[in-house]
């Protein structure tokens, strides 16, 4: 059997270059078909050879800035994909990690953001190819596996990420059209209102406690006498604890805002006892802190299955107390209890709020006293038990009525 015979096909010649329009024309023919000029020893590109008018224009519209190394508004890596925008924005947000800048809780949902945008929309997908659809598909997804309150944190997070790409030049405009947006007023009070308040009763606070083991009972009394949350407990440096004069004082580590709470004298019993049985850390970094996990870990985990939420956790559904409240609500229940002795100022430091009024510009610090009477209000709610003010070294203690 022959081999049939078949007509060799000529290679396509390349197009060849074209000259410059005239003889002190500024650009180069380059190889890629574009007309180019190498400034500052980078190669730039300015228009295709077909139209050497509008790379001419180009040019004189941006040489100034090329020439002094001055980056263009309009200059962004060719198709810069989503995988190109969530590297940049997660190693931008590592950095300010490293710097100390942000805090572990929240790198860890930049970490979740940028899995949820290259998971949606695909690592190759071109950023300028997404549109208001693409924006209402993830929508619809997140709506579907969230309540309101999560749906609108994940719509920020996401809307943060391309407002990035936009502030870098990677980006023109994100399309995200009128329904990428986080839910109403409304809808979050309606969601709200159908999960109920988020607050312990003093008897469910009470039987927490009580069936509580070390170090959880101290953070747990920690959490209702002055508003600590988990983040709050985990860090805790030992250092900030005066059992003598029963004060906390420290600034918050969240937020960097100072903070000082009396303790009430149930909470220094059981923190004496915890740090008594407190284990030897594994690492030393954590040597300072007040808790330290029965592994040698700290109580501070930036995971889903958090020390302090998880143990909590455990106590609220051996009580049958329900499942959308956690130990955070400690802070909800101190805040709102709190109020009722009526000095906002003083429940504010207590708890480590950020006062960005002008008062808060000009204010310093809060009398020992007003921070005593507004624990003192909590624990009246919490044990039923009438203060009675007594002389302390360097602050104002309180003992129950006999």
């Amino acid at each position: 059997m022959s081999k049939r015979n078949s007509t060799p096909v000529p290679a396509q010649a390349k197009p060849e270059k074209p000259a410059k329009p005239y003889d002190d024309f500024p650009l180069f023919a380059h190889a890629t078909g574009r007309w180019a000029k190498k400034i500052r020893g980078r190669m730039v590109y300015f228009g295709k050879w077909d139209d050497w008018q509008a790379a001419l224009d180009k040019y004189n519209r941006e040489k100034d800035s090329l020439h002094a190394g001055r980056r263009q508004r309009d200059e962004r890596p060719d198709g810069a994909t989503v995988r190109d925008l969530c590297n940049a924005y997660w190693n931008e947000k590592k950095a300010r990690l490293d710097g100390g800048e942000l805090s572990p809780h929240t790198f860890k949902d930049v970490d979740l953001t940028t899995d949820l945008v290259i998971n949606h929309f695909g690592k190759t997908r071109r950023l300028d190819d997404i549109a208001q659809d693409d924006f209402a598909e993830l929508r619809v997804k997140l709506a579907k596996r969230y309540g309101a309150v999560a749906l609108g944190n994940w719509i920020q997070r996401v809307r943060s990420v391309f407002k990035y790409a936009c502030d870098t030049d990677m980006l023109d405009k994100a399309r995200f059209g009128p329904g990428f947006k986080r839910p109403t007023k409304k809808t979050m009070r309606l969601a709200k209102a159908k999960q109920g308040k988020k607050l312990f009763t003093a008897d469910e606070v009470r039987s927490v406690i009580d069936k509580a083991g070390q170090p959880l009972k101290a953070m747990l009394l920690l959490g209702v006498n002055c508003g600590f949350g988990n983040s709050d407990c985990g860090t805790l440096p030992l250092a900030a604890i005066d059992l003598d004069r029963g004060l906390l004082d420290y600034p918050r580590p969240k937020t960097g805002v100072a903070r000082r709470c009396p303790l009430w004298p149930e909470t220094v019993a059981a923190l004496r006892e915890a740090i008594a049985q407190r284990p030897d850390p594994a690492d030393p970094k954590h040597a300072g802190l007040a808790f330290i996990t029965k592994y040698g870990d700290a109580w501070a985990k930036d995971t889903a299955d958090n020390p302090v939420s998880k143990e909590t956790r455990k106590l609220l559904d051996q009580l049958k107390i329900n499942g959308h409240r956690n130990f955070y609500t400690l802070r909800h229940t101190f805040q709102t209890i709190g109020d009722g002795a009526k000095d906002p100022v003083a429940v504010k430091f207590i708890m480590g709020h950020v006062d960005s009024s002008m008062s808060g510009e000009y204010r310093e610090d809060v009398d020992d006293e007003r921070l005593q009477a507004v624990v003192e209000h909590v624990r009246g709610w919490l044990f039923g038990k009438a203060p009675v003010k007594e002389e302390g070294e360097g602050i104002l203690r309180f003992r129950a009525k006999a």
